[in-house]
């Protein structure tokens, strides 16, 4: 029977929840990652670190929206920012200007000019993928049309058609083919599932070197000696991989690789959108690695995922508006006001105190937890993290064997919300990432207390004791 939407009157009244999947069925496409599960959960509110169903359960929330919300739902003084601007200028046509624009422009190109050395300049769009294709275009105009980009293998960068060209999962493009770009995917220093023998360092410079081999020779494919060009224009890179399961590489890799990089001419650009706004402790997670972009692409958090807004840094002779002039690239959301002004805020408010050591601190004190929780379930092969970028990851018990069915269990076992903690239920919301989707992602409001760190090694204790019991 074809179920019929119930419009919620003055009286509250509305569709049940079984005539809302009944409706979702129906309407809705599957065509998004909702129906990764099989019965998806409906939540009703949501604060600080917690969403919440219709029976009041709190959820604690590990991932966060993806690293969109890093500041918490529902955080007060960005929420306040909202209804200011609501207020006073919520939308205007993007040819016109706006001070919330210029200034933030102003203050992400300034930190940028103290932190890499280059003046740049900054352009914005709506969501992460958006930034990535404005990036694309803007290396192909500077670099005279070239399409070919390395990018590395677990490398992800977005689901649009130039974005998934330079993602190395081939499922994400398998039934659309490629637009114009394509990426050459490079080996990431993968310790865990990296040689045996090797330390972190050594297996980072591995990478290098194995990089630097293509371009020994002409016949090795991407490089022409006698002309001293390469075909390919830059190289794409998540300092520490997002989806692909929140790897972090030795320090010595990058500073390493942007050496290669600038010895052929190659572009560097910066994947940030799920790493930068201090996930890692820093502002963006480049500057733990010592080196400095061409190109940074930003998005997700500088909202705290109350307006979309995305974009990208530059250096100024790649963006100057001579090279890169209007109308080059545009969207008619980019730099909406409600986006640029809560975006402003959250700049406002990690820079009036350390806010960096803080989640330093606090990351530390999770990874601890975690690393015990290593030692006491066989099935948790890895963990590690940098700031509040986290990861664990799920194995058979010889601790080594991707596990990604155990994961699954445990995903859905939280979402029960029957997890107990000090007499009360809770659930548990996570996020799978990882080579093997095996790797839980740990992605949780940086804002988080020493409590909620507690709870949430407790109830990841909980997961994993009934998952080596079922």
């Amino acid at each position: 029977m074809r179920a019929h939407l119930k419009i919620a009157d003055a009286g509250g009244l509305s569709a049940t929840e079984d005539e809302l999947r009944q409706l979702e069925a129906q309407y809705c496409s599957h065509g998004d990652t909702v129906h990764y599960t099989d019965h998806p959960k409906f939540f009703e509110s949501c604060e600080g670190s917690f969403v919440y169903d219709a029976s009041n359960t709190p959820f604690l929330d590990l991932q966060m929206w993806y690293s969109a919300v890093n500041f918490g739902y529902r955080n007060p003084r960005l929420n306040e920012a909202v209804h200011r601007q609501l207020d006073t200028l919520p939308q205007v046509a993007s040819q016109y200007l706006h001070r919330e624009k210029v200034e933030l422009a102003a203050l992400i190109a300034q930190d940028a000019e103290q932190k890499f050395g280059y003046k740049g300049r900054v352009h914005f769009n709506v969501g992460g993928s958006q930034a990535v294709e404005d990036s694309l275009k803007l290396v192909r105009n500077y670099t005279g049309g070239k399409s070919l980009m390395f990018a590395f293998e677990g490398g992800y960068h977005g689901r649009t058609l130039g974005a998934t060209s330079i993602t190395s999962s081939y499922r994400y493009r398998r039934r659309y083919g490629h637009f114009g770009e394509r990426a050459q995917f490079i080996e990431f220093p993968y310790h865990f599932r990296g040689p045996k023998g090797m330390s972190k360092e050594e297996y980072g410079h591995y990478c290098v070197q194995k990089f630097a081999r293509l371009f020994e020779s002409e016949y090795n494919g991407v490089w022409d000696p006698k002309a001293g060009k390469s075909e390919y224009a830059a190289f794409y890179i998540e300092p520490i991989q997002g989806t692909g399961g929140y790897v972090i590489p030795p320090m010595n890799f990058f500073v390493e690789l942007k050496k290669v990089l600038d010895e052929h001419g190659i572009l560097l650009v910066v994947d940030e959108i799920q790493m930068g706004v201090y996930r890692t402790g820093k502002l963006w997670s480049i500057e733990h690695f010592g080196v400095s972009p061409d190109v940074l692409v930003f998005g997700k958090a500088l909202t705290n995922g109350l307006n979309p807004l995305s974009g990208i840094w530059a250096r100024e002779e790649m963006i100057n508006p001579t090279i890169f002039p209007p109308g080059s690239t545009h969207s008619t959301f980019a730099s909406n006001p409600m986006g640029t002004a809560v975006a402003l805020e959250t700049m406002k408010m990690v820079s009036e105190n350390d806010f960096g050591a803080t989640v330093m601190e606090k990351g530390a004190r999770f990874l601890d937890g975690l690393k015990e929780l290593q030692k006491r379930h066989a099935t948790v092969g890895d963990v590690d993290g940098l700031g509040l970028a986290l990861r664990m990851e799920i194995c058979k018990s010889d601790g080594f064997t991707p596990d990604k069915a155990t994961l699954d269990w445990m995903s859905d076992e939280g979402m029960k919300g029957d997890l107990q903690f000090e007499g009360r239920n809770y659930g548990l919301v996570l996020d799978v990432g990882g080579y093997h989707k095996n790797v839980i992602t740990l992605a949780p409001n940086l804002m988080i207390s020493h409590s909620e760190i507690d709870l949430a090694l407790e109830l990841l204790d909980q997961l994993l004791t009934r998952a080596e019991q079922r």
